[in-house]
């Protein structure tokens, strides 16, 4: 059975029986982040142990792949691109106060929208996975040095974290607000003195093994922007999911700097933190890095703190929220059971795999892999809201079970599959492949293709 509420533009809106409250716009009223808010939740995300170990990626044996100017470089170029696909793609959540999950249903039905969300659901849910047994691990050197040395068990640890984390994320948006604004503050401190430790003490090491070498401009250089833009690539694939949670008011151009500068800060002071550290070590899983780096006890017990708050901070921005919607979308599960089940599902990743020393080239290889499927994703929504609908979409009309959105859009899920497939011919270019391609083949097939299709409703195509 269903009901109808009040969209934005005044248009009714069907309720379907079963679908949670969550999925529905937020009204002005709903909305309680800040712009202030909103930095802060970003510098958050930004100071993760991901990251960091991103940036440690860069050192191969010891030897860093690209000097510091190349490394600097490359970051800039992503960060720049990263913030520009935020600012584009959140506009229809930050207007209409919809969810990610029903943002793509303009461009892939509602039908279609099963198959589209789990490319960002999955990939979360492993992050979520991987960010805590990193949290776990640094949970763990603070038992240890309390207790001694009689307490060692990493995965204890990490199914207790785990457990926290599905606790506090129970209570959505007001959590990460008070997370993230206490944590940032923290984090950068914390990295601040980290940095100053290494400049001063392995200083030799790192000029050694990142500042003077030889480095490339060639494809490795090229391939570290497009890992760093796979790492936010399902971050920014869903805006929507955050951007409907600022309050109302701000323009395009302010929304922007409320990504650039926080990411910058954080996002690149962590990657260059990241080298430096397995450049003047070796390792590049920074919870063993840090207490190398840190050689006493005490401060030791502070650094594997930041750790786990830096952890929690990330997951409840980056990988909890989006999957959750998935989850209650595909499943009818009200929102507390299904952000419990994404945290269950992310106990059963086997995140200790994907975090080994020897593996930290299969996390770069797994980013690349889903980012050949998230790239287009973000290219067809885009290309959809901006050039074939003219940023008009009847927010009423994607909840219509039986309305122009229902069923399956062939043209975006065909242009989706042509742009990964095109993609993975070149996967250590896998993001901006996909990107130009689908965007392509997404427009040409919505204006020649599938002529009776209801999908042109609202479009320049629309005869």
């Amino acid at each position: 059975m269903a009901t109808t509420i009040e969209s934005h533009d005044t248009k009714e809106i069907e309720r379907v029986a079963g679908v949670d409250e969550s999925l529905y716009p937020k009204t002005a009223k709903g909305r309680t982040v800040s712009a202030r808010d909103y930095i802060f939740m970003w510098i958050g995300d930004g100071v993760n142990l991901g990251n960091m170990t991103l940036g440690a990626s860069v050192v191969v044996a010891g030897v860093a792949t690209l000097n510091i100017f190349q490394t600097i470089v490359a970051a800039l170029i992503a960060i720049a691109i990263i913030s520009t696909v935020f600012a584009l793609n959140d506009r229809l959540g930050y207007k209409e106060g919809i969810p990610y999950v029903v943002q793509l249903r303009m461009s892939f039905g509602i039908k279609g929208t099963v198959i589209s969300s789990l490319l960002r659901g999955i990939p979360a849910i492993v992050w979520y996975g991987i960010q805590s047994w990193i949290g776990g691990t640094a949970l763990n050197e603070i038992a240890r040095i309390v207790t001694g040395g009689s307490f060692d068990n990493v995965f204890v640890c990490f199914v207790a974290l785990q457990l926290f984390q599905i606790v506090l994320s129970l209570f959505g948006f007001h959590a990460i607000k008070w997370v993230e604004t206490v944590a940032s503050v923290v984090f950068m401190i914390a990295l601040i003195y980290v940095f100053g430790i290494l400049v001063t003490s392995h200083s030799t090491e790192i000029a050694q093994n990142w500042i003077h070498a030889k480095g490339t401009w060639g494809l490795p250089f090229f391939a570290l922007i497009m890992v760093f833009l796979g790492n936010y690539a399902g971050i920014f694939v869903s805006a929507a999911d955050y951007s409907r949670e600022l309050k109302t008011g701000l323009s395009d151009g302010k929304r922007g700097s409320l990504y650039f500068i926080p990411i910058t800060l954080s996002y690149g002071f962590v990657l260059v933190i990241g080298v430096m550290l397995a450049a003047a070590t070796g390792v590049t899983n920074p919870a063993h890095a840090l207490p190398i780096v840190i050689d006493n006890p005490y401060i030791s017990v502070f650094v594997s703190a930041f750790i786990v708050v830096a952890v929690i901070a990330t997951n409840m921005v980056a990988n909890i929220i989006p999957p959750t919607y998935v989850i209650s979308l595909l499943t009818k599960l009200k929102y507390k059971a299904s952000v419990t089940v994404t945290g269950l599902l992310a106990l059963g990743a086997f995140p200790w795999l994907l975090i080994q020393e020897s593996s930290s080239k299969g996390l770069n290889l797994f980013i690349l892999i889903y980012s050949a499927f998230l790239g287009p994703v973000i290219s067809i929504l885009l290309v959809e809201y901006y050039i074939i609908r003219k940023q008009r979409v009847s927010t009423a009309d994607l909840y219509k079970e039986d309305g122009p959105f229902a069923g399956f859009n062939p043209a975006g899920l065909i242009a989706m599959f042509i742009g990964a497939g095109a993609a993975f011919i070149k996967v250590e270019l896998a993001w901006i492949i996909g990107v130009v391609v689908a965007g392509i083949a997404y427009y040409l097939l919505t204006k020649f293709a599938f002529k009776d299709s209801s999908f042109k409703k609202g479009t320049i195509f629309e005869k």
